[in-house]
């Protein structure tokens, strides 16, 4: 095989894995901060949820009171 074109195959080899290490790696990381985000929406949804029951419960007060 010519020298030339076997550098080229194995240059074109590397820059595929590397390109697919990458894509990966990122992916990875994607997923992580997704992962990361839903954790945040669902703690911020639990108080709202909270919030909701504590309004009821100062409104059913105010009323006992007034």
């Amino acid at each position: 095989m010519n020298p030339n074109v076997l550098i080229a195959l194995l240059s074109f080899l590397g820059t595929m894995v590397g390109a697919l290490g990458g894509v990966m790696a990122s992916a990875r990381l994607t997923a992580f901060r997704l992962k990361r985000l839903e954790e945040k929406v669902d703690a911020h949804n639990h108080l709202v949820e909270r919030m909701a029951v504590v309004e009821q419960r100062v409104e059913l007060i105010e009323r006992e009171v007034a």
